[in-house]
């Protein structure tokens, strides 16, 4: 096997704002060097990206980003990235976001980005807990966990975020785990280069408000969890909903091009004899 290339992450960093502020065993800094070795492994410049969070533990990322970043307000990144990209479709537009804060508060957000397949990689750090606020339930807490607001076990159903971005028109989802970094990256990088709405979501542990309440041991225990219970989308095709359930289905899940929002909004624009 070929040596992985060293890349310069610490060039992508904003080294003053560290250290972080992710509690130990988090595995958003995990997904965030996946992120960094994605832009890098794709030449994106950092002067023609703009990386775009909303509010959570894993939206703190875009401070340690040394792009032009928007730090937004709960739930509403996507909006803001829709804004960045329609005023100037030539820009790399990152959004970074949680579960809590893509599902719950954002998710008709999501919905619409995607529908519209508007060129923004969006990356979902999903911990399955609002981790920021000492761990309530999001709309990805699997039932029967516990959280703090869910102390006898959560009864809801959770949503299956690229099953939901798929159907609503993304042309590229993905998903892998922190155990499975390189995956990552390499889908991250996949997204980043795909002309349209692009979906990849990173399993990540929370070992201190999702691992601790459900005794699922520390961020070692729960990455090798994650390495047990995951199944590459090729072998999950042969398997049947019994199989797969409590599974996590990675890989490639879905990529169908179509046009691109920016691009059909310009043609509107030209139609109508205007200029951007």
């Amino acid at each position: 096997m070929a040596a992985a290339e060293k890349v310069p992450v610490k060039r992508y960093l904003r080294l003053a704002k560290l250290p972080h502020i992710w509690c130990p065993g988090c595995g958003h800094g995990i997904a965030l060097q996946a992120l960094i070795r994605a832009i890098h492994s794709t030449g994106l410049s950092q002067d023609n990206t703009v990386i775009v969070s909303g509010i959570g533990c894993s939206s703190r990322a875009s401070g340690y980003l040394d792009f032009d970043t928007l730090h937004t307000t709960h739930g509403r990144a996507l909006a803001f990235a829709t804004g960045i990209k329609v005023a100037n479709p030539d820009l790399n537009v990152v959004v970074i976001t949680g579960d809590g804060d893509a599902a719950a508060i954002g998710g008709n957000h999501l919905i619409h980005a995607a529908r519209r397949n508007i060129g923004i990689t969006c990356v979902c750090f999903n911990n399955t807990i609002y981790g920021m606020t000492s761990g309530q339930y999001s709309p990805l807490t699997p039932t029967d966990a516990y959280a703090t607001t869910a102390p006898y076990g959560n009864i809801d159903t959770p949503f299956d975020l690229c099953e939901l971005t798929k159907a609503a028109g993304a042309s590229y989802v993905a998903r892998a785990t922190t155990y499975h970094a390189r995956l990552l990256e390499k889908l991250i990088a996949k997204g980043l280069q795909n002309d349209g709405f692009s979906f990849i979501e990173a399993v990540v542990q929370c070992p201190t408000y999702f691992g601790r309440k459900n005794k699922l041991g520390d961020a070692f225990r729960m990455m090798k969890l994650m390495q047990e219970r995951s199944v590459p989308v090729s072998k999950a095709a042969a398997m049947t909903a019994e199989e797969l359930a409590g599974k996590i289905v990675i890989g490639e899940l879905w990529h169908r091009p179509r046009p691109e929002y920016t691009k059909a909004y310009d043609a509107v624009i030209a139609k109508a004899g205007g200029g951007r």
